[in-house]
């Protein structure tokens, strides 16, 4: 991608940033319009990263990822991935391990020391991810010893007062020895006592409708003589017969029920001054320690390991000590077992590196990573990286010391540097795509031929799209592409063309500093093109 300063080259980055994923603002869009959109599409290998971390979001892909982005005025966004709706967090978990952009921002983060690491780390990959697991875990235990130990602080009579307040705690749970469902049956107990008046009519009455003079049990036993002295005549009488006898029994039994529940209907206020004062403990008990029985007993349970923890301040305090320095052994060994992980990777990276900034022209070019030095004594003050503290060193020149990158690497060796870093990294990350927007700032001549050489040789494996300004760049791609502004029904629009043989020839001459009507600016162009052709073929 070429063309003149303010043509638009940052729209195209900036949108496909957006479409990646990044933050997006009110600023994105056209002045006069309320949405901006950007779609993308990729098609990958069907085993790539990416396809695979759609699965896991139960998104189907056979390779082929459509990626949609709208930003509104009113500040709604909307991803799609494959015609799915996605979070922006979910889409830059895809596009993560598809497209790298690269700006000459970056050169910035490398700068810092922390990202130094972050980078190496990347290199290890998960050897070392799987120590810092473990890390994480040990680091936890501490976190959970530093508290208890913590629990036993202060002076004696704080100490003192805190077991008061623990003890006074601990017998009024135990005193009211919550049972489960028990709340529920005395809510049930009270509304029975409330209601005993209208519970008491209401028995009676059926008592009353059942076995009382004329009742249902009379009627039946009626019924039942007047047909036994026909039962015998037919047979459908005598079925009758069978079925009055049957209910007069099923009767017998529910008036016999309903007789028991009246005996037990009576009032006793002792009882019903119980069920109310128990439940208003239990209401006590919810209102300070929980809003059901497990949380209660999850409080009670708490408490006493505290209770415990303070009676035996020096025994647990001993004891919590000797854990620790247990702890901090395995934390020590593990953050030990990491560095070896870092320097072992970090050795073959740093060759590999120094060797891609030969072949760019940095020929005394060295580059190493510095340790610091730790012993057991410092395994507490480890964090989620261990305890390694690291800086990338770099030396251009032969003769020079090596020195922290950001002291001594100038703008076109940090391009170079970017790059090379770049290329190692690419078959850790898996990444598809690079974007290098202007990797090639700060360099000319000898050493942007030697740069355009190794993007073509890279891109036979990793598609590479690079903005630039430099011919040697230019010359060397497989397609090149021209941006321009153009006034279009009084609105500024940016356009891309593909350039053919003719247009590319132009677009160099350009780029060389050249004119149409400068013959030799042309034949140096059209030469850059045939070397960059024959170069190319060299290593289809």
């Amino acid at each position: 991608l070429s063309g003149e300063t303010g043509e638009g080259k940052s729209v195209i980055l900036d949108s496909v940033n957006f479409v990646l994923g990044a933050k997006a603002d009110r600023s994105m869009i056209r002045y006069g319009e309320t949405e901006c959109m950007v779609k993308a599409e990729f098609f990958v290998p069907e085993n790539a990263k990416a396809v695979e971390t759609l699965k896991e979001m139960d998104i189907e892909s056979e390779g082929e990822i459509i990626v949609s982005r709208k930003f509104s005025e009113a500040g709604k966004n909307s991803v799609k991935i494959n015609g799915n709706t996605v979070t922006a967090a979910m889409l830059r978990k895809v596009t993560d391990s598809l497209v790298d952009v690269h700006g000459q921002s970056e050169h910035f983060f490398l700068l810092k020391e922390s990202n130094q690491l972050k980078t190496l780390d990347g290199v290890v990959g998960m050897p070392l991810l799987e120590k810092k697991k473990l890390l994480l875990e040990y680091l936890s235990q501490n976190k959970n010893i530093d508290a208890r130990i913590a629990v036993l602080g202060g002076d004696e009579k704080e100490r003192g007062r805190r077991l008061d307040i623990l003890a006074f705690q601990i017998e009024e749970i135990e005193a009211v020895d919550l049972k489960e469902g028990e709340e529920e049956e005395l809510i049930t107990k009270r509304n029975k006592i409330a209601n005993l008046e209208k519970i008491i009519t209401a028995v009676r009455g059926a008592l009353e409708a059942l076995s009382g003079e004329a009742g249902v049990l009379d009627g039946l036993r009626m019924a039942s003589r007047s047909l036994v002295s026909v039962s015998k005549i037919d047979q459908s009488y005598g079925d009758v017969l069978e079925k009055l006898e049957s209910l007069a029994i099923e009767a017998d039994d529910v008036c016999e029920t309903i007789s028991g529940l009246s005996d037990e209907l009576y009032f006793d206020e002792n009882e019903a001054e119980e069920t109310e004062n128990r439940l208003d403990a239990i209401r006590a008990l919810k209102r300070k320690y929980g809003a059901d029985k497990a949380e209660i007993d999850e409080y009670l349970t708490k408490i006493k390991e505290e209770y415990e923890l303070l009676s035996d301040c020096e025994g647990q305090y001993a004891t919590l000590t000797a854990e620790k320095k247990k702890l901090a052994k395995k934390i020590y060994t593990i953050c030990r077992e990491m560095t070896a992980l870092r320097k072992e990777a970090g050795a073959a990276f740093c060759k590999r590196v120094t060797d891609e900034l030969k072949t760019l022209n940095i020929e005394h070019a060295q580059f190493d990573v510095e340790y610091n030095e730790y012993s057991e004594e410092d395994a507490l003050r480890a964090n989620a990286n261990g305890l390694d503290e690291i800086r990338f060193l770099f030396s251009a020149n032969a003769g020079e010391p090596m020195k922290p990158l950001g002291k001594i690497i100038s703008g076109g060796e940090m391009s170079r540097f970017m790059l090379a870093v770049k290329m190692q990294l690419s078959d850790v990350n898996e990444i598809s795509t690079y974007i290098f927007d202007e990797i090639d700032a700060g360099i000319s001549g000898k050493t942007a031929k030697v740069v355009g050489e190794k993007l073509a040789r890279i891109s036979k494996t990793t598609q590479i799209i690079a903005v630039s300004h430099l011919a040697q760049i230019a010359a060397m791609s497989d397609n090149e592409y021209l941006i321009e502004k153009v006034e279009q029904d009084g609105k500024t629009i940016t356009h891309v063309h593909e350039l053919d043989k003719q247009s590319q020839v132009k677009e160099i001459v350009r780029l060389l500093g050249g004119n149409d009507g400068d013959e030799y600016a042309v034949k140096h162009a059209e030469e850059l093109l045939k070397q960059a052709k024959e170069y190319k073929h060299t290593i289809s």
